[in-house]
């Protein structure tokens, strides 16, 4: 494997949601749909993707970044089992950074940052119907209802990172 290339897994929204947000950023390079656990309370499985990405082009603290600001990361809402909002990490040094980067993010929030931050311990792709799911049909209505406004926000917000 290149030296280069990184992952991190996120779980947010829907994990449909949240492919379509990094499938549009410099430096991803792929996108795994599908559903994470950790260990714990959190063994049960979420949903998320893991996000391959190469980081001569872009770095981990903007990829969380944009996480937390294109899901509901200060909501503690009744869905936060299936949609566990955390940033699951492979090896020590990504948690660390990625503890710093919520810390160093919580002034751009009014409310206090649920995102949890966990180890990765296992993903269950979702069935291919579902993956790539905003590029296989923009139209449909769900796209247009909670993907695109999403996408929106991440033009808007980070238009530098955009492919």
């Amino acid at each position: 494997m290149d030296a280069t290339l990184k992952k991190i897994a996120f779980g947010g929204g829907c994990h449909w949601c949240t492919e379509a947000i990094f499938q549009k950023i410099v430096g991803v390079v792929k996108v795994e749909q599908g559903y994470v656990a950790s260990k714990a309370k959190h063994a049960d499985y979420s949903e998320g993707v893991i996000v391959h990405y190469d980081r001569n082009k872009i770095f981990l603290k903007s990829l969380i970044e944009i996480h937390l600001h294109t899901h509901q990361s200060t909501s503690n809402h009744s869905m936060r089992n299936k949609y566990r909002s955390a940033i699951y990490y492979f090896d020590e040094k990504d948690k660390i950074e990625a503890l710093e980067t919520l810390k160093n993010l919580r002034p751009d929030f009014e409310k206090e940052i649920i995102t949890k931050v966990l180890p990765f311990i296992s993903f269950k792709s979702s069935r291919e119907e579902i993956q790539n799911y905003y590029l296989k049909g923009p139209d449909k209505p769900f796209c247009q209802n909670f993907i695109s406004p999403k996408l929106e926000l991440l033009k808007k917000k980070f238009y530098t990172s955009l492919k």
